[in-house]
């Protein structure tokens, strides 16, 4: 997997199916969760995608805003397969 192309595609994502705003301009190292952007349950939602879309399972105990609060953090836990 290309990492950039991880990223873009996991903001763009975030950004338009959960925050519903395509044009916001979401940080690496923002917080999602804590910030009020989105709230715990879109994490089932944003793990379904991932799934979907690369074919990487994460289960329910690692979806938490500890472990999946950032852009960041969503990135390397998909990259780590």
């Amino acid at each position: 997997m290309d990492p950039a192309a991880v990223r873009e595609t996991l903001r763009a994502f975030i950004a338009k199916t959960l925050i519903r705003d395509a044009a916001y301009p979401l940080g690496d190292a923002e917080p999602i969760i804590t910030a009020g952007l989105i709230d715990s349950f879109s994490l089932a939602e944003l793990a379904v995608f991932v799934e979907r879309q690369w074919g990487v399972d994460i289960p329910d105990p690692e979806l938490t805003v500890e472990r999946m609060n950032t852009l960041d953090q969503i990135v390397a836990r998909v990259l780590a397969g």
